[in-house]
């Protein structure tokens, strides 16, 4: 996946899973988080757990860096 600079891991992990290409049930097999949240929140008519956040963060094989303050 390109490296992207996205402002919220919201953005970036809805980018993840449409651009990932996959299909929902496959995600929902490898993640553990279900086919309807997965369609909902990709069509951004719902929100994550942060549970199922973090599942497809590591997944996607996101990491987490503290930004410098300005």
């Amino acid at each position: 996946m390109k490296r992207t600079k996205y402002k919220t891991m919201t953005d970036a992990l809805r980018a993840a899973i449409i651009e990932s290409e996959l299909p929902y049930k496959t995600l929902e097999r490898e993640t553990g988080v279900k086919r309807q949240s997965l369609m909902k929140f990709a069509e951004e008519r719902q929100s994550l757990r942060l549970e199922s956040a973090d599942k497809l963060a590591e997944f996607f094989g996101f990491e987490v860096v503290k930004r410098k303050a300005n």
